[in-house]
């Protein structure tokens, strides 16, 4: 079983899908492991320590991939069309396991099962507790709920707990968090600890005890329709027109007095819904901060921008380009342990090969290509 990790080449990417820790780990398996060189260096990890650790270090991306029948990527692999052919490094046969966004990434799956390509992806696995540990999405998410607060926190001209000065008191910042989810959650417990007066809403009924026992307010329309708001995964479900009318309106009284909004609302596959339209940025004190976490499946507010930070109407709106690459270490060390997790089931203990159960329940969900075909039913048939 050989392994390779190639370095990140998209913009914004700092993270590596495996730590010397990792590698370590992956050798006992039983794999032999290949790095290009300077794969981890944007998130500390060097390749001494790579070396050290007992991989193969490689000049460029190239033999990194000859040399692997399995590859591990942060990131989906690059077309020749976004300036970088790494589709073109793969070979028939190879497996590669990565988040591979294969839900709206129509183009990049046809083209590898075109190529012969066994593709994992990782954003696909099914949200049960035996996958927890290999869970990509959350390990994620959960550090860039932290980042967010850190994000709005560094771009707001005032503290955010209540202080009693010798020149008279500080008010604490209202933080509003939209989107419970685990970045949501994170972003909680963050803001709390900072000292903010925390309030957050979600269409899953689920969450609100889950935000009260972060110190949270819960905020939402409390219906029939809401009561019933979530799919059998965990994800939340589109609300009708109607539901989405009484939140907004409930939301718009809220957001007129917070300080700091973060978004974090996504419904796999699918632009990110609307959470915070134009008017109810304009009714926002000036110097207030929204960080829109969804701006890279169109955002939840519009008037974000990817990779920027503007000012609208006194307001700052940051729509970070990708949050987890801006705390690397930890980001990577969490999944390349997810990557581990996912590997390890499949490694036959006698032969020490990679050996794919089709019955396995992760293996179903994340499956996208095998064989030359399209495989995953939510794709197949499309």
């Amino acid at each position: 079983m050989k392994i390779a990790i190639l370095k990140e080449r998209r913009p914004h990417e700092n993270r590596v899908a495996a730590t010397p820790e990792t590698v370590k780990k992956l050798i006992a398996l039983g794999a032999e492991i290949t790095i290009e060189a300077g794969a981890g260096a944007a998130a500390a990890y060097t390749d001494q320590a790579y070396a050290d650790a007992g991989a193969n270090i490689v000049p460029d991306a190239a033999s990194a991939s000859a040399a692997g029948d399995i590859i591990f990527k942060i990131q989906r692999p690059m077309s020749a069309a976004e300036g970088v052919d790494e589709i073109g490094l793969l070979r028939q046969g190879q497996t590669m396991m990565a988040p591979l966004g294969a839900l709206t990434n129509k183009e990049l799956v046809a083209a590898l099962a075109a190529k012969g390509v066994t593709a994992f992806a990782l954003e696909l696995i099914p949200r049960i507790t035996r996958a927890q540990s290999m869970d990509i999405l959350s390990s994620q998410a959960n550090l860039a709920g932290y980042k967010a607060v850190l994000l709005a926190a560094n771009n707001f001209g005032r503290i955010f707990p209540q202080m009693m000065t010798p020149g008279g008191t500080l008010s604490p910042a209202r933080v509003f968090i939209m989107g419970v989810g685990v970045a949501g959650l994170q972003a909680i417990a963050t803001a709390r600890r900072l000292g903010g007066v925390v309030t957050a809403t979600d269409v899953r009924p689920a969450t609100k005890e889950q935000v009260q026992s972060l110190g949270g307010k819960f905020v939402a329309v409390e219906d029939d329709e809401f009561k019933a708001a979530e799919t059998a995964g965990g994800y939340a479900k589109e609300m009708s027109a109607e539901y989405r009318a009484k939140q907004a309106a409930l939301v718009a009284e809220h957001i007129a007095k917070q300080d700091i909004v973060i978004t974090t609302a996504l419904i796999p596959g699918r632009k990110a819904p609307v959470l915070v339209s134009e008017d109810m940025v304009k009714t926002m004190k000036p110097g207030s901060v929204i960080v829109d976490m969804a701006v890279e499946q169109g955002g939840n507010c519009p008037l974000s921008e990817f990779g920027k930070t503007v000012v609208k109407y006194g307001v700052r709106i940051i729509g970070p380009a990708n949050l987890p690459a801006e705390l690397p270490t930890d980001t990577s060390a969490l999944f390349a342990r997810n990557l581990l997790n996912f590997i390890t089931p499949m490694v036959d203990k006698e032969t020490k090969a990679l050996k794919i159960d089709l019955s396995d329940e992760v293996v179903k969900g994340t499956l996208v290509t095998q064989g030359g075909q399209i495989v995953h039913p939510s794709l197949s048939q499309n």
